[in-house]
């Protein structure tokens, strides 16, 4: 009744502290982290490993297979174990009690003929010895002091001999297993203290870790507290930037594009000057560029007029060239050019109001959602924070309510009492277990002293065995050895029954605990078989949740406690403790949560002061879609900057002007020619190359402004558009945004406490008060004591003292037999010296005579 009390205060301490377990929750990294509930390390080490010896463990089993190798009967014990017998007399009588009875003995058939057969040992080999000692004191059955010499009489002795030797042999070994098994299990007794006082420990440390445990899930609720004010205390940073990334979907593409188009207008203004400025400096160096080519052309025309020219040599010459000089002409004409200065005009008008400006205002106040979130949530924040105290407040407050120190105490005195009557009945263990290495060395050195007789009866008997003398003359020493394996025969007969029962005994017990109790456990039937229903309580189910819960349709078996507790699993999970105690009232905080997000619910935000473009930067965009510049002739202006500056490359005409020059003959119209040549080139340098990069730039500003006026109009219209519907989200739908965020902040606050939850979950079910002391209780009673220490040594024992008891028997026939040939003998067989080496022996009215040197009138074995 206290050990139930004890458990049951137990379960209420580790009840106590969680709700019901639910699957194992991992919060997604990077959230919130709890860190490792305190745990120690338990010392115990439920695990036996028995050294050389466990070779004959292992060997006994082998044979125990052999004589039991029939699989464990679970039907049949829990048909056993539910049937009713004895009630009356007619029980036994009955079918299905016959049945059962038949179905154990089959079974059990292998120990009952091996039992029969040591019984038969017992009762028949006393028997025999007496009729034995008795025949033989009639000198018969080789009590007769006399030897016929035969021719292999050499051979019979040896092989004798021999047989005897090795039946010693045997005898000798099993011997020494039953010696060291039974040292074994003194060994393993003095040696358990040490494991026993580890159990105790580990179970102390089971206690005292447990609030401990306890202790630190609560103070874990900080964590969560602190995560969640933290997250409160930013609602700017969390909430409005939250907020703000929903809205700016929307918002900064809107201003992105009219700060864009600001920029845009900055640049048409710059583009409109290039054009202007381009067009001014083009105009000027092409009337330039024509009268410098005009005068060229009339100075190449004189100088070709020589009279130089009308030589036969150069008159081709001076053809090819006087044909050429309608090429040094001018061939684009920037003239007709329309200016841009209206279009100028009005676009400097636009960028007056700085536009960019007013961007980066809507973008200011639009990056002030934060500010705005924490000044309109004040009131509301101070109120969640307090909500968040009470619940700490409550947890603690609930948790000083558990008696769980109290239960601690009680558990602690009854685990000392238990601990200190183990410590006090330990020596008694000892004692008794000493009487029990005596007993067991006393049976042992029965065998050790037959031994002791046949060894020395072989030793003396074939050290002093003379083939020459007669067998009525055979020396002392020879005579002795005989009379050694005579007295070893007559022990064997007065110990071998003894053994025999004591062989029987332990082999019937101890082998029905290896094969009932020892292999079931090891696979787990054992507990199949208490979780039988209705069978250790023919009205309950299941019996452990009977005993725990007063309830036994709760599924509740010895096997899954076992395997749990096996596993260091929480103490919770592997009773069930949710069915026994739920205290939802701690891990339950949906009431304060739902006050939590009601209050967050109730978070007004007003984003309206948001201003993202006032009208007059709109006016500014629509002035600029209408200064003009869509009305520029950009197909003229592309015309002419296509063409090139002059009809002909003047540094090619300069090339194959002075190349034409070097064909003339030496003298003035070469020099001359190649002056023209050097002043054209001259020109291409100073006039045609700025001309040509006016003309570029001319080219890109020209290009840039076809790009921006193409749908002007549009794209403002669309810029506006989106201003406007940036800012009508903002004053309009900005409170299903805010709302929409505001849930979702509220679920992250709500997510911390839920996280906890389910890490308290976890932690009641895999870590907190872990029963592998309690698992490992059981591994040291049954597996390590009933089973490692007692069972094994007790098998072992009774298997090599079996086997030397049953290796009595030829070792008895075969000292009989070799006796004879090493005892002086009274009488002998007397030979003629005609008739030696024929058939041996004399005439029968010689025979019989005495030995002259030794007569016994004493009847001897």
């Amino acid at each position: 009744m206290a050990v139930e009390l004890c458990l049951l205060l137990l379960l209420l301490f580790c009840g106590s502290t969680i709700s019901e377990v639910q699957p194992i929750y991992k919060p997604p990294p990077g959230t919130l982290d709890f860190g490792f509930v305190p745990a120690k390390t338990y010392d115990t080490g439920a695990y036996h490993e028995p050294g050389a010896i466990g070779i004959l463990f292992k060997i006994v089993h082998a044979f125990l297979y052999l004589v039991q190798p029939n699989s464990f009967p679970q039907d049949l014990i829990r048909k056993l174990a539910q049937q009713q017998f004895g009630n009356s007399q007619g029980d036994y009588q009955k079918p299905e009690n016959v049945v059962l009875t038949l179905q154990a003995i089959y079974y059990e058939i292998g120990f009952i003929v091996s039992a029969a057969l040591g019984l038969l040992f017992i009762l028949l080999l006393p028997l025999v010895g007496l009729c034995f000692c008795m025949c033989r004191c009639c000198d018969n059955c080789g009590g007769e002091m006399h030897q016929r010499q035969k021719k292999n009489a050499d051979c019979q002795r040896s092989c004798f001999a021999t047989f005897l030797f090795v039946a010693s042999l045997i005898i000798s070994v099993g011997v020494l297993c039953a010696y060291a098994a039974n040292q074994h299990l003194t060994n393993q007794v003095r040696g358990a203290k040490k494991l026993v006082n580890s159990n105790f420990k580990d179970l102390k440390i089971f206690l005292n870790d447990t609030p401990a445990q306890i202790d630190y899930l609560v103070s874990q609720y900080n964590t969560t507290k602190d995560k969640a004010l933290s997250d409160l205390n930013n609602v700017g940073p969390v909430l409005g930037t939250r907020v703000q990334e929903q809205l700016g979907k929307e918002v900064r593409p809107a201003l992105d594009a009219a700060l864009t188009m600001a920029g845009a207008i900055r640049e048409t203004k710059e583009a409109l000057e290039n054009v202007s400025v381009s067009v001014e400096v083009l105009q000027e160096g092409t009337e330039r560029l024509h009268a410098n080519l005009t005068d060229v052309k009339m100075h190449l025309s004189n100088t070709l007029s020589d009279s130089a020219c009308n030589a036969a040599q150069a008159a081709s010459t001076c053809n090819i060239i006087r044909n050429s000089l309608s090429q040094l002409n001018i061939n684009a004409n920037f003239s007709g050019l329309p200016g841009v200065n209206s279009q100028l005009a009005k676009v400097n008008d636009v960028l007056k109001i700085d536009l960019s400006s007013l961007v980066q205002k809507g973008y200011a106040a639009f990056n002030d959602t934060p500010d705005l979130v924490v000044n309109q949530t004040r009131n509301i924040l101070s109120d969640i924070k307090s909500v968040l105290e009470s619940i700490g407040s409550n947890i603690t407050t609930f948790t000083k309510m558990l008696p769980v120190q109290k239960i601690v105490a009680d558990l602690m005195v009854y685990l000392t009492q238990s601990e200190a009557y183990v410590q006090d009945y330990f020596p008694v263990m000892e004692q008794y277990d000493f009487y029990r290495w005596l007993g067991c060395l006393i049976l042992c050195c029965m065998v050790v002293l037959i031994l002791v007789f046949y060894y020395l009866g072989l030793l003396c008997g074939t050290c002093g065995y003379d083939k020459h003398a007669s067998p009525t003359t055979r020396g002392c020493i020879s005579n002795t050895g005989g009379n050694f394996l005579m007295a070893g025969v007559g022990f064997s007969f007065l110990f071998s029954w003894v053994l025999m029962v004591v062989v029987v005994l332990t082999f019937v017990t101890g082998g029905n605990v290896e094969k009932l109790v020892c292999e079931p456990f090891e696979d787990k039937n054992l507990f199949k078989v208490l979780d039988t229903p209705y069978l250790l309580n023919q009205h309950w189910k299941n019996y452990l949740a009977g005993i725990i819960f007063k309830n036994p349709n709760v599924n509740l078996t010895f096997e899954k406690v076992y395997s749990d507790c096996k596993e260091n699993k929480g103490i919770y999970t592997s009773l069930h403790l949710e069915h026994l105690f739920n205290i939802n009232e701690l891990l339950n905080i949906s009431m304060y949560t739902e006050d939590v997000a009601l209050r967050i619910e109730h978070i007004q935000i007003n984003l309206s002061k948001i201003i993202l473009l006032d009208e007059i930067g709109k006016e500014n965009l629509l002035n600029f879609s209408s200064s003009g510049i869509d009305g520029i002739d950009f197909s003229a202006y592309l015309t002419e900057i296509n063409k090139s500056v002059t009809k002909v490359d003047l540094l090619s005409f300069a090339n194959d002007l002075e190349a034409r020059a070097d064909q003339l003959p030496k003298g003035a119209l070469e020099n001359a020619l190649k002056g023209h040549a050097n002043n054209i080139r001259m020109i291409h340098n100073q006039q045609v190359v700025p001309l040509e990069q006016a003309m570029s730039t001319l080219n890109q500003s020209i290009r840039l402004l076809k790009r921006t006026s193409s749908e002007l109009m549009v794209k403002v219209k669309n810029v506006i558009s989106a201003v406007n519907a940036a800012q009508n989200l903002i004053n309009n739908n900005a409170s299903q945004v805010i709302v929409q965020e505001t849930k979702e902040y509220m679920d992250t606050i709500i997510g911390y406490f839920e996280q906890y939850i389910e890490w308290v979950k976890e932690s009641v079910a895999m870590e907190v008060a872990a029963c592998k002391p309690i698992a490992n209780v059981i591994d040291t009673a049954v597996d390590i004591f009933l089973c490692s220490y007692i069972a094994d040594s007790v098998n072992t024992f009774w298997f090599g003292l079996g086997g030397s008891s049953m290796f009595l028997i030829p070792a008895i026939i075969f000292a009989v037999k070799l006796s004879k040939y090493y005892r002086r003998m009274d009488t002998e067989d007397v030979y003629d010296d005609t008739e030696n080496g024929n058939n041996g022996y004399h005439k029968e009215h010689l025979y019989g005579i005495h030995n002259p040197v030794f007569t016994s009138s004493v009847e001897q074995w």
